[in-house]
């Protein structure tokens, strides 16, 4: 029987950003200026486990109508309470309150969640039912790969990286191809993958556009 607590409770006490936005949104903001729509109106964007909305400020900022869902309560109350601008939901990632959301979305946004849950192809079956029909689902992860993962071996940096004593930390290590499997076995039929921090092949985190 599914556990449906998708992710650890996290304690935020700042809407300070995340160590990771310095390096994810630049990327991000680039991947939403391809997406288009024939229709002069506002793109709606979801971002699903938006923490203490930081990065939904992020986005907004950039002219996007922004709802976050977060199961975190201190990280839904911080955003709610820093950012009045966007639209928040408390709410777990596997049980998304659909009425609440006030229509579908062009655009799902989830950065540096999927890698936390138990069930991650929960959370593509539930960003696919707040999808509209053409709409684009953006995953950001921790980027893993044969180079990368023999210097971490090599520099000693495994325990390190796998984060073993972080309470609700790192539970999943995507590659590209399983990414892509997940992706495929959940109904996507394009994808694109981009990557950003660091070196090539040492990439700290990898962003996936994908359509259904």
């Amino acid at each position: 029987m599914m556990n449906t607590n998708s992710t650890c409770e996290y304690f935020y006490t700042t809407a300070e950003s995340g160590h990771h936005h310095h390096y994810i949104f630049p990327a991000l903001k680039k991947l939403l200026s391809t997406i288009k729509t024939n229709e002069d109106r506002q793109l709606r964007v979801l971002d699903m486990g938006c923490g203490n909305g930081s990065l939904s400020n992020l986005i907004s900022k950039e002219g996007y109508e922004v709802v976050g869902i977060e199961e975190s309560l201190s990280g839904f109350t911080t955003a709610m309470n820093s950012f009045p601008e966007c639209k928040f939901i408390h709410a777990n990632l596997y049980d998304i309150p659909y009425s609440d959301l006030g229509g579908d979305f062009d655009i799902i946004v989830s950065a540096e969640v999927i890698e936390h849950l138990v069930y991650p192809r929960e959370l593509i079956k539930s960003a696919r039912k707040c999808l509209k029909s053409n709409g684009t689902l953006i995953l950001t992860t921790p980027y893993h790969g044969y180079l990368k993962n023999l210097a971490l071996a090599l520099t000693g940096k495994m325990d390190n990286h796998f984060t073993v004593l972080w309470d609700g930390g790192h539970i999943k290590f995507f590659s590209v191809k399983t990414l892509t499997k997940l992706l495929i076995t959940e109904g996507c039929n394009n994808y694109q993958f981009e990557f950003t921090g660091r070196f090539p092949y040492l990439w700290k985190s990898m962003l996936v556009l994908a359509s259904f």
